[in-house]
């Protein structure tokens, strides 16, 4: 969906709004779900902040999240992100 994104402080702190561009330069705002760990890599969950064609209202972005360069890199392997989605909702349900 979009190329790597590297976050800025305002951006985290800005109640969790993301804003990633699309392939067509569309600019799409994402809030900040949640940020899990799945061996040994982070991954943030990210949901459509405001109604656009790309992403609908349900839907959860999955994007391997850089720590230290403060980045989301796009994930292209449907396994691993059906993996992490079902990891994140087993560790919902435990809490």
């Amino acid at each position: 969906m979009a190329d790597n994104k590297n976050l800025t402080d305002e951006e985290i702190e800005d109640e969790g709004i993301i804003e990633l561009v699309d392939d067509e330069d569309n600019i799409i705002k994402f809030r900040l779900l949640d940020v899990c760990e799945y061996k040994g890599e982070k991954y943030a969950l990210l949901l459509a902040a405001e109604p656009n064609d790309a992403v609908a209202d349900d839907e959860v972005a999955i994007f391997r999240y850089k720590e230290e360069e403060q980045m989301l890199e796009p994930i292209e392997d449907e396994a691993l992100l059906e993996e992490v989605f079902e990891y994140y909702q087993n560790e919902e349900d435990a809490e």
